[in-house]
């Protein structure tokens, strides 16, 4: 066997692991998006109370089995699936902005704006988290509204210390320092050659954001300080199997926390994944 022969195997067997990564992201994200689009589609009747069902065990009429009020567990854990991962990405969303723009203007201008930004990210970062978080959802009473803005304040640090470490390394870049001698702003170096080099790790940044804030939505509801009990989402089934666990109804609790780590580990593998086809450094494996 020649070398040209071993080199197109070594070749082959790179490209597959590559296409692989891209299969599981490409499945990870139809599966996440199709619970999302089941839970949006979904009738309230398929979940609303049926006291002729009432405690029912897992079965092939109900996959996930029945609740204390006859509520179709298998519905009620793709809707609240559905209303945890929505609060998840739209809280992550605005926090990795915040954490974009800060990073970025950190780096860039220095001096007291980067000691001040560190000293924002040191201040966030010293407060146990979900104390923290609890402390800012009860401020905004509760809710919807309580729980986003929570999230949103409380996830933007690291991602903001990543993007920041970035734009340093950059920043001392021969084309960036071209730039500045052409009396380039420091806004217009920031738009033109910060920001696309940025970019890339930013999205892997907001991914992995995903199942923090997905969690810890889930949590503080859980906890009571988060979504109110009238609303479907994983936190408040979680809550209220708690109650019935010890006669003996393991399912309440079981499937709906089962689902939570699946989507959880799912979001996690597509940030990993992504990384890896991003980042340089791992392009050869």
């Amino acid at each position: 066997m020649d070398n040209s022969t071993v080199v197109g195997k070594i070749k082959r067997v790179k490209y597959n692991n590559r296409t692989k990564m891209r299969i599981i992201i490409v499945m990870s994200a139809i599966f996440i998006g199709g619970i999302i689009l089941a839970g949006l589609m979904m009738d309230p009747i398929a979940y609303a109370p049926d006291y002729s069902v009432k405690n029912l065990s897992p079965s092939i009429e109900h996959l996930f089995g029945t609740d204390y009020l006859g509520r179709d567990m298998f519905a009620r854990t793709i809707r609240g699936l559905t209303t945890s991962i929505l609060i998840g990405l739209m809280a992550s969303f605005v926090s990795s902005i915040i954490a974009l723009v800060l990073g970025i203007v950190s780096a860039t201008f220095g001096g007291k704006v980067d000691q001040f930004v560190i000293w924002m990210v040191d201040l966030c970062m010293a407060i146990p988290h979900l104390i923290l978080l609890i402390m800012i959802s009860i401020f905004f009473g509760g809710g919807i509204k309580g729980v986003v803005v929570g999230v949103v304040v409380t996830h933007w640090p690291n991602l903001t210390r990543v993007v920041r470490a970035e734009v340093m390394q950059v920043r001392s870049a021969h084309y960036v320092q071209v730039a500045q001698k052409f009396g380039k702003s420091r806004w217009s170096i920031a738009k033109d050659h910060i920001l696309p080099h940025v970019f890339p790790q930013y999205v892997v940044g907001l991914i992995l954001l995903f199942p923090h804030a997905i969690l810890h939505e889930s949590a503080i509801t859980f906890l009571g300080y988060g979504l109110p009990l009238d609303m479907p989402a994983v936190g408040v089934i979680l809550a209220e199997a708690m109650k019935h666990l010890a006669t003996s109804k393991w399912w309440l609790a079981f499937f709906p926390g089962l689902a939570l780590l699946l989507v959880v580990i799912l979001f996690d593998v597509i940030g990993d994944y992504l990384k890896k086809l991003i980042d340089p450094l791992h392009a050869q494996e």
